[in-house]
């Protein structure tokens, strides 16, 4: 049985660092991407507070053809869209520039689509695989400017340690 908890009183840095020797733990050697995600969305959840949604949106062919779109992936929370196009929303926009996207209001970001009317930040991160984007991993808080830097910097090094597993 698994019980992973981040240590009570931790700095964001040290929550990030052992969410991600977790995820490493949980991860490693299994060569099923969807169940590593299940597993981090699950951890990711546990981990980090203040959450009302965790998890992947997977880049996947267009339902309409001609490209790729971002596709619901494991998550937690409450439910989600499910298909959202490169360019469009935070995920849309994190997928197509391959950039973090830190959110500290939603409602002020150009084209948010609310999937969840209750969210008011997020933090999108792109999961990378040799240049290309293979996935976006979302965190969404019904609390406003709930991310910072050092949730950026730790996502970002878990999206590293899933590329190659996911």
């Amino acid at each position: 049985m698994y019980d992973f908890k981040p240590a009570a009183g931790a700095d964001p840095a040290e929550i990030h660092r052992d969410l991600c020797a977790a995820a490493d733990a949980l991860t490693a050697g299994e060569p099923d991407g969807v169940a590593n995600m299940a597993n981090v969305a699950a951890l990711l959840w546990e981990f980090l507070p203040d959450l009302n949604w965790a998890g992947f949106y997977r880049v996947a062919p267009a339902k309409g053809g001609g490209g790729q779109e971002l596709v619901l992936g494991p998550f937690v929370g409450r439910p989600a869209c499910i298909r959202i196009p490169f360019g469009k929303g935070v995920c849309g926009t994190a997928a197509e520039s391959r950039a973090t996207q830190l959110v500290a209001d939603v409602h002020a970001f150009p084209g948010h689509i609310a999937c969840d009317a209750a969210s008011r930040s997020e933090l999108v991160v792109p999961v990378l695989r040799d240049g290309t984007v293979i996935a976006v991993i979302d965190l969404d808080s019904p609390s406003p400017a709930r991310f910072g830097t050092e949730d950026a910097r730790g996502i970002e090094a878990l999206a590293a340690l899933l590329a190659p597993r996911i």
